[in-house]
C-alpha cells in the first residue's frame, strides 16, 4: 500500500492521509443535501438523487485517488446542478433524464478531449502568473462560500453584501468553527481542523443549528441510474436521442462544456498548488490522468443521474490537514458511500460548522498572491480581473475566462500578440462567444 500510493515518498502517512480524507470529506459533505434536493427539484425522486450524489461522488473519489493518486475529491458540482436543475428541466421544459443525456454527453465530449491532448495542452499555454490567479481566486472563492453559507456575510439590498447578524445562532457557531480551525492550525493541532467542525457541530446542538437525525430509512434507491439510457415519458423514446435531435440541448452542451473544462482547470491548479505537484513553471504533475478522470466523472455523473461529477477545491482543506496521495480518496470514497445509507448523521455538519475550515484554507492559498509580478502590466492585470472576478461573479470559469480575454486584449495593445500562444487564442475566443450567448 505504501508503495502503490507513495505515501512515504511523499512524506506522509497512513494516518496523515486518513485525517486528510475526513477533512476533505467533512468540507464537502453539503453536497450530500444540496445536490439530492437540486435533483429532486429536476424531477428525480428524492432518495434516488440521494443515493446517485453519494455513490456518483464516491466512484469518482476512489477513481481518482486509485488511477491518479492525488488528494483530489470529487462530487456533482455545484452550480452545474443549478443549470440542470432550473435552466434545463424547469426552464426549457425537459425531462430530467434528458437533461442527465446532456451532461453525459458533455462529460464524453469533454473526455475525448483530454484524450486528444487538448485539455492539458490549454492548462499548459496559461502564463505562470495567471495560473497564480486562478487559484488566489478560487481560495477568495473558498472563503466566500464559508462566509455567505454561515451566515456571517449576508445579501443587502443597498450594499449587495453586508455583515450578518453575530448574535445568530448560526453566526455564533460559524465564529466559534473559525476560532477554533485558527487557534488549532496556530498550535499545530493533529487534525485540528476535524476538531473545528466537531467543536463547531457541537455548540450547534443546545443552539438549534445541528440538526438532530430522525429517520434511518435510507436505502439505496438506484431508479436514476441510466438516466440517459431510459425512455423520455413525453416522447417515448430513449433520452440520449433527444439531445441530438434539439439545437437548444446542444446548446446546452457547449455551455456545461465550457463551465466543465474550465472549471475544473483552475481547481486542480489550485489543489495542485497546495499540494505541491505543480511545478517550477507551473505546470500540474499528473495532468493528464487527473483531467482524464475529472472528464470520465462528469459522464458517469449523467449516467447516474447525479449531475455532472466534477473536482472540488475544497480538497485543498485535506491537503492543509496532511492528505499528499490518493489514499485519503479512499477515506472519502468510503464516508461518501457510508452517507448513502447515513446520511442523517453526516447532515449534522452545517455550512456553518465547516466555515473555519473554509477561511483557513482561503487564507493559505492567498499566499501566493506575492508571486504574481505586479509590475508587469501584462501580467497584472489579467491576474487582478482573475482574482476579482471569481469570488464577485461567483464563477471558477467566468474569471478564468475574464482573464484570458484581457490577456490577449492587453498583449495586442503592447504590440507582443505574437508571444500569446495559439491555445490561449482560442480559449479567449470560445470564452467571448460564451459570454455573447449566455
Amino acid at each position: 500500500m505504501d508503495s502503490f500510493f507513495k505515501i512515504s515518498e511523499r512524506g506522509s502517512s497512513v494516518s496523515a492521509e486518513v485525517v486528510g480524507g475526513i477533512t476533505t470529506f467533512l468540507a464537502m459533505a453539503y453536497v450530500v443535501a444540496v445536490n439530492s434536493n437540486m435533483m429532486a427539484a429536476a424531477g428525480i425522486p428524492f432518495s434516488a438523487a440521494l443515493t446517485s450524489t453519494c455513490l456518483g461522488a464516491a466512484v469518482a473519489t476512489v477513481a481518482m485517488g486509485l488511477i491518479a493518486n492525488r488528494p483530489i475529491a470529487l462530487a456533482s458540482g455545484m452550480g452545474l446542478n443549478a443549470v440542470v436543475a432550473f435552466s434545463i428541466c424547469q426552464g426549457a421544459g425537459v425531462d430530467w433524464r434528458v437533461a442527465m443525456a446532456v451532461v453525459f454527453v458533455e462529460g464524453v465530449a469533454i473526455l475525448l478531449l483530454v484524450l486528444c491532448g487538448l485539455r492539458t495542452a490549454i492548462m499548459d499555454a496559461i502564463p505562470a502568473d495567471l495560473r497564480r490567479a486562478i487559484a488566489i481566486g478560487i481560495g477568495l472563492f473558498i472563503s466566500f462560500i464559508g462566509l455567505s453559507g454561515s451566515g456571517l456575510v449576508v445579501a443587502d439590498p443597498s450594499t449587495l453584501i453586508a455583515l450578518g447578524d453575530l448574535a445568530s445562532p448560526s453566526c455564533i457557531v460559524a465564529v466559534v468553527s473559525v476560532l477554533c480551525a485558527v487557534v488549532f492550525h496556530a498550535a499545530s493541532v493533529k487534525g485540528g481542523l476535524i476538531l473545528s467542525i466537531v467543536a463547531a457541530t457541537a455548540v450547534g446542538v443546545p443552539l438549534g443549528v445541528t440538526p438532530l437525525p430522525e429517520s434511518w430509512e435510507f436505502g439505496l434507491d438506484l431508479a436514476a441510474f441510466a438516466a440517459p439510457f431510459q425512455v423520455d415519458p413525453a416522447t417515448g423514446t430513449l433520452a440520449i436521442v433527444q439531445v441530438f435531435a434539439q439545437p437548444l440541448l446542444l446548446l446546452f452542451v457547449f455551455s456545461l462544456l465550457m463551465s466543465d473544462f474550465f472549471d475544473t482547470m483552475g481547481t486542480v491548479i489550485a489543489v495542485g498548488e497546495r499540494g505541491g505537484f505543480v511545478d517550477a513553471q507551473g505546470r500540474v504533475e499528473d495532468a493528464k490522468a487527473i483531467l482524464a478522470v475529472d472528464s470520465a466523472a462528469a459522464a458517469a455523473g449523467g449516467f447516474l443521474g447525479a449531475s455532472s461529477i466534477t473536482s472540488y477545491a475544497e480538497s485543498a482543506t485535506g491537503i492543509v490537514a496532511g492528505a499528499r496521495t490518493g489514499f485519503s480518496n479512499l477515506v472519502v470514497g468510503a464516508l461518501f458511500a457510508a452517507c448513502a445509507f447515513l446520511s442523517p448523521i453526516f447532515g449534522m455538519v452545517t455550512s456553518a460548522a465547516t466555515c473555519g475550515v473554509l477561511l483557513l484554507v482561503g487564507y493559505l492559498m492567498l499566499t501566493d498572491v506575492g508571486r504574481v509580478n505586479w509590475q508587469d502590466m501584462e501580467s497584472a492585470f489579467p491576474a487582478f480581473i482573475t482574482i476579482v472576478a471569481i469570488p464577485m461573479t461567483y464563477s471558477i470559469s467566468n474569471g478564468i475566462g475574464l482573464g484570458f480575454i484581457s490577456y490577449c486584449a492587453i498583449m495586442v495593445a503592447r504590440g507582443r500578440a505574437r508571444e500569446v500562444k495559439p491555445l490561449m487564442w482560442i480559449a479567449a475566443a470560445a470564452f467571448l462567444v460564451a459570454f455573447v450567448l449566455a
